[in-house]
């Protein structure tokens, strides 16, 4: 058994959880009690975003976020977008206070995305690893009315060129192997599978 290399949030107060690698294991854990309850896939790749990966991908601003001016905005972009979601979903200040107090959170690596009416309407999240030879898009989240818009792809080449200003020169990103327009879209920005997880209850 492995936890995973980086938090993919913080599970409510009484849940264990397991994330395991490798073949074999639903079986495994089954005779100890546990179920599998969700699949992560680990995705990565090579820094910085070459021209065919970000072919058709929009460029967009975005800027530090401001937990004076951004807290409700982000709040509720995050749950609107991951109300599906066990870990991210249903957030409110004192759990996004939590994440953010974490001692690997760089303020200037939450970037969010004002929409045209000036409303947040997207955000990247990126983490620099401390050995800083790996950088991660932690969570990207856009409103579901953005859907289709080709936000959520400006909003990962924005990450992935944030973390190569920052030196990185590999990316790396977990999401639910089932979610396939996710997987869609970071097939298309080039990641390519590293491993996958069972997650189990």
């Amino acid at each position: 058994m492995s936890d995973a290399p980086t938090p993919r949030g913080i599970p409510p107060a009484g849940t264990l959880r397991w994330e395991v690698l490798g073949p074999g294991t639903d079986e495994e854990m089954a005779a100890i009690g546990l179920r599998r309850v969700r699949t992560l896939v680990e995705l990565r790749r090579p820094l910085p975003l070459d021209p065919a990966s970000r072919a058709g991908i929009a460029g967009i601003r975005t800027r530090p976020f401001d937990p004076g001016r951004d807290t409700d905005a982000l709040l509720e972009v995050n749950n609107a977008a991951f109300d599906w979601h066990p870990e991210q979903g249903g957030w409110d200040r004192a759990r996004l206070a939590e994440a953010l107090a974490q001692r690997w959170v760089d303020p200037d690596g939450l970037l969010v995305h004002d929409g045209d009416d000036g409303v947040l309407d997207g955000f990247c999240w990126t983490r620099v690893h401390t050995d800083r030879q790996l950088g991660e898009i932690w969570v990207i989240g856009a409103h579901p009315d953005r859907h289709g818009s080709g936000l959520g792809a400006a909003l990962v080449a924005a990450g992935l060129d944030h973390l190569h200003e920052r030196g990185l020169r590999t990316v790396t990103l977990f999401t639910e192997a089932e979610n396939r327009p996710a997987r869609r879209m970071y097939d298309r920005m080039g990641f390519a599978l590293h491993e996958t997880r069972g997650g189990y209850r």
